[in-house]
């Protein structure tokens, strides 16, 4: 399975931010991707998951059967920044209508509290209102969407700033361990993270995407050589 970008653009006003991007995401890989701070990850986003729309592009997946096809917004899995979820349910309320809505599509036999349990959610706050959650719990509630719905191309915006250590780790096993069946893709400008969870980076930079090479994963100046990329040709910030 592949996921093809196709010459997308998108501005606001006179800002250019994505330009002309074209590139290709493979199953079985998560993929780090890395940007200054307003450097578009997000708009990036936005853009696949049809939040916004882009000015211009494409974007195909290659099924398993080697079929391309548009991408359709029920493929994606996009876990926000910032959590969007239903403030006036409970936990275990939002978890049972999601499951309810998407019964097609699951394939195990877990219940919602397996589901609760592999994210660690205590059982005293699953049937409290969202409302009431911590940005840590929404996040929480947010990754089983697609825990549950398992789609073929999951998207991950700053998903680990609101853990604390441990459940941080613990998200980063489960992330991994689905890795093989889904095109992940980490947005995050924490260089430390991306290396440790990510098989490839990929950089967003002026606007386009730029793959690293791993030979330069291996350098003794990996870390500088990165941050050189995220600075112009005249050695300053962007």
């Amino acid at each position: 399975m592949e996921l093809l970008l196709n010459n997308i653009t998108k501005s606001f006003e006179s800002k250019e931010v994505l330009k002309d991007i074209t590139f290709s995401f493979q199953k079985g890989k998560i993929y780090g991707l890395l940007g200054r701070n307003g450097a578009g990850k997000t708009t990036l986003f936005n853009c696949l998951s049809e939040e916004i729309l882009p000015d211009s592009g494409t974007t195909n997946i290659i099924d398993d059967d080697g079929i391309k096809k548009e991408l359709k917004t029920e493929e994606i899995g996009y876990v926000f920044s910032t959590p969007i979820l239903p403030d006036f349910l409970t936990g275990y309320e939002f978890i049972k209508f999601f499951m309810d809505i998407n019964k097609g599509k699951i394939k195990d036999n877990k219940t919602i509290d397996d589901y609760f349990d592999m994210v660690k959610l205590a059982k005293n706050d699953r049937h409290r209102l969202i409302k009431g959650y911590s940005h840590g719990m929404k996040n929480k509630v947010q990754m089983l969407c697609f825990i549950i719905a398992k789609p073929p191309v999951i998207l991950l915006d700053e998903p680990l700033t609101s853990f604390d250590v441990v459940v941080a780790l613990e998200i980063k096993e489960l992330i991994k361990s689905m890795k093989d069946d889904h095109i992940i893709i980490f947005s995050t400008h924490i260089l430390q993270l991306a290396t440790d969870l990510c098989d490839e980076l990929v950089i967003l930079s002026e606007g386009t995407l730029k793959q690293i090479d791993h030979e330069m994963l291996k350098s003794k100046n990996f870390e500088a050589e990165i941050i050189e990329l995220l600075r112009d040709e005249n050695g300053h910030d962007k």
